[in-house]
């Protein structure tokens, strides 16, 4: 952190691809000194990192690569720096993705797969994608257990999700919490400085804030631990 501010510094990754804004409203709001970029070096000299995301996979991919990302955020997310990824930004952390030809960053063992329209929902009718809507959620830990970013939010809390591909890690442990959309769905991963919601949080109103509000407290605590 910086020696001008006690504020962890934040920031959100710009790849033309995401709801970039709203993102960093809600880390400033939570306490965070934000700033949005595509600059390599200021990835890596921040205390943390968000990488959000809307779209397609190839189209993500293809601006990270035309802005000479793919390696930092790779090397950021091996850093020990906290890194949320959120939504697609979730789906870009797993080695593939049906949903286009070009590889994903590979960080996160798994694939993206897309919903099955075939597939029943537990009332009947055909599931509609994209999947669109508020969802419960249900955590894989106690709270006590959780990774820091998601503890104190009540099992079963309703989050914001659009997206018609999903994740599967290949190590279950790797999930932090499911969703019911025609069976469980990974909905949120955690592994050491890794976090990942496939909801939206900005969206998801107090409850979604109070994950930003945890990650901000758990950027801000690991900087001062990687000082001291």
């Amino acid at each position: 952190m910086s020696q001008q501010s006690q504020k962890p510094r934040i920031v959100v990754i710009n790849h033309q691809a995401a709801n970039i804004h709203s993102v960093s409203k809600a880390l400033e709001r939570c306490g965070a000194d934000v700033e949005i970029t595509d600059s390599a070096a200021k990835l890596l000299a921040a205390d943390g990192a968000v990488l959000p995301g809307v779209g397609a996979n190839d189209t993500a991919m293809r601006a990270l690569g035309e802005l000479q990302l793919i390696e930092p955020i790779r090397e950021f997310a091996s850093s020990g720096k906290p890194l949320l990824s959120v939504c697609l930004g979730m789906q870009l952390l797993f080695s593939d993705s049906d949903e286009g030809n070009l590889p994903a960053l590979g960080i996160v063992e798994g694939r993206v797969i897309l919903f099955d329209m075939e597939e029943q929902a537990n009332d009947g009718p055909r599931l509609k994608v994209p999947h669109m809507g508020w969802n419960s959620v249900t955590f894989t830990a106690d709270d006590a257990d959780r990774h820091p970013v998601f503890r104190g939010i009540p099992d079963g809390s309703y989050f914001y999700f659009v997206h018609s591909y999903h994740c599967l890690p290949s190590n279950s442990a790797d999930i932090a919490a499911t969703t019911g959309y025609g069976g469980p769905v990974c909905a949120a991963v955690a592994r050491d400085n890794l976090i990942a919601t496939q909801f939206h949080p900005e969206k998801s109103a107090d409850l979604g804030l109070k994950i930003y509000t945890n990650f901000v407290r758990h950027v801000a605590e690991t900087a001062a631990a990687r000082a001291g």
